[in-house]
């Protein structure tokens, strides 16, 4: 069971969404995304950008995962934020389908994870000496991809695409508090926390 602590490595969410990612992904990709079947005619001229942005994506989840895995797999986690872990991961494991699964829909072929060795020397998880590591790397990590999500929204014309970036952003804000909450952080004193 993968277990991770999704650390920024070359590309972080933050980055991919900022410069490329959601922001240019078309309504029919971001229909399947919401689980729609049926792919728009119009979409099929930029079915090849979709699938090069969706896999750079499904890059950044295959990360993820592999984070909360060596999170996990370092015996530093009690076993209540372990079992918080590895529900987090198991959503990043939701994401991760739902893009490989939109990829093939759209004809294209999806991006393997890489082994585990690679993201433990990227995320430089040797450094990770004990839970509150492990915590505020996540908790780091969360708070970034939120910004991300939330950072595009106004960038988009399709309403759906705004809906499933700020559906992620949501996510991540979750597993952010929970995170803080595990670490005894107080609340945000200020409000407007999250997409500054």
């Amino acid at each position: 069971m993968s277990k991770t602590i999704d650390a920024g490595v070359v590309l972080t969410r933050r980055n991919f969404l900022n410069t490329a990612g959601i922001a240019v992904l078309s309504a029919g990709a971001v229909s399947m995304l919401a689980g729609c079947d049926a792919i728009p005619a119009a979409h099929a001229k930029t079915g090849a950008q979709d699938v090069a942005i969706l896999n750079v994506a499904l890059g950044l989840e295959h990360e993820g995962i592999a984070a909360y895995q060596l999170g996990a797999e370092s015996g530093l986690l009690q076993k209540p934020v372990l079992d918080v872990a590895v529900l987090f991961q198991s959503q990043h494991k939701q994401h991760r389908d739902v893009l490989i699964a939109t990829i093939e829909k759209l004809g294209g072929r999806p991006v393997a994870a890489k082994p585990l060795a690679e993201y433990a020397n990227a995320l430089n998880a040797g450094a990770l000496k004990n839970q509150t590591d492990v915590l505020v790397l996540a908790a780091r990590l969360e708070l970034g991809a939120t910004s991300a999500y939330l950072g595009v929204i106004p960038s988009f014309k399709d309403g759906a695409l705004a809906r499933v970036s700020g559906r992620l952003a949501a996510d991540e804000a979750m597993h952010w508090t929970v995170l803080n909450n595990a670490l005894g952080r107080q609340l945000p004193q200020a409000a407007l926390t999250f997409g500054a």
